[in-house]
């Protein structure tokens, strides 16, 4: 259950739209499934990735472990997430990879979930009401979709495809044979599987995502934290790993044009942290409560234990941004 307090703290207006109602329907799909525990979804195709079944012109890209990051994906700005019904998905689901859309484009998210599913329960659901109507996709196949909720949903016993629109207009959750996805950004992959300060080092993140054209949002918040600095920052990648006691851990890597870039950026940022800005606010301490690490034209930096009210704040001011 989420805090009054960190409800104020990621208080945006997508938590103020009218709340989906999904129970119906996710309630005649798990009539369709039995309580046997069946064979996880191998991780190994993440490693390889090079695209996402999702829509590029996102804003902002997120993969997850559901089973490790349960706590921290209910921070996101998905209210499905937090339904009865929809959290039993959830205990099937292995893996997320989920998009953001700015709100100029008329989306609001778009999640492809891996797991265990019941494939034949779900259409029989659907079909018997009257709130979702089947409709062809351009993607060659069909999908579900509820005008009333604008979501879109296509489902088989493997994988989850939902979609929702900020307007009458249905997203299409199934991308085109002819269109690639979204594509996953070089040395993003490499990244994720980075668990510095992790009891676990051989596995992936819990949760990774990327920013798209991060400059300017970067640029604001440390100007915000007093640090005035205008590089020009090409990638941004953010892990969140597991810690003791119930916290975890963030590394942020901002990705440069050149070492150069990088090398500047890092000494400005030690040369702030000498001076004490790392206790000024959460921002400047997310930069430099401990020494950043700089590999090519590459930076990462180290935050120390957050909890879950942090990460929510990390989430507002990296990810709510856009919506």
């Amino acid at each position: 259950m989420v805090s009054k307090n960190r409800k104020n703290i990621i208080d945006y207006r997508i938590f103020h739209a009218k709340p989906l109602r999904l129970c119906v329907i996710l309630l005649q799909i798990f009539l369709f499934i039995s309580c046997k525990t069946l064979p996880k979804v191998q991780d190994a195709f993440f490693e390889d990735m090079q695209f996402l079944p999702l829509q590029s012109g996102a804003a902002a890209y997120i993969v997850a472990d559901v089973q490790k990051a349960r706590s921290i994906i209910n921070l996101l700005p998905f209210r499905e997430l937090n339904d009865k019904q929809t959290k039993q998905m959830m205990d099937r689901t292995e893996y997320i990879a989920a998009a953001l859309f700015p709100p100029e484009s008329g989306k609001r998210f778009q999640i492809a979930a891996w797991g265990n599913y019941p494939g034949f329960g779900a259409g029989f659901a659907f079909t018997f009401d009257k709130n979702w109507k089947k409709r062809r996709s351009d993607a060659g196949g069909s999908y579900w979709h509820s005008q009333a909720n604008k979501l879109s949903i296509s489902m088989n016993s493997k994988q989850a495809l939902i979609a929702s629109s900020l307007t009458s207009q249905p997203f299409d959750p199934l991308t085109a044979s002819n269109q690639s996805g979204a594509e996953i950004p070089g040395g993003f992959n490499e990244f994720r599987g980075q668990r510095s300060g992790s009891a676990d080092d051989n596995a992936a993140a819990d949760l990774s995502c990327w920013l798209v054209s991060p400059g300017e949002t970067i640029s604001d918040m440390l100007n915000d934290a007093g640090l005035p600095i205008r590089f020009p920052i090409k990638e941004l990648f953010i892990n969140l790993n597991s810690a003791s006691d119930g916290k975890y851990k963030a590394v942020i890597r901002l990705q440069f044009d050149n070492t150069t870039q990088a090398r500047g950026m890092a000494s400005i940022i030690n040369l702030a942290s000498a001076f004490g800005f790392s206790n000024t606010n959460f921002i400047a301490s997310l930069f430099m409560s401990n020494p950043s690490v700089q590999s090519g034209n590459s930076l990462d930096f180290f935050s120390n234990p957050l909890s879950e009210q942090d990460i929510a704040t990390l989430f507002n001011l990296f990810l709510f941004v856009f919506t």
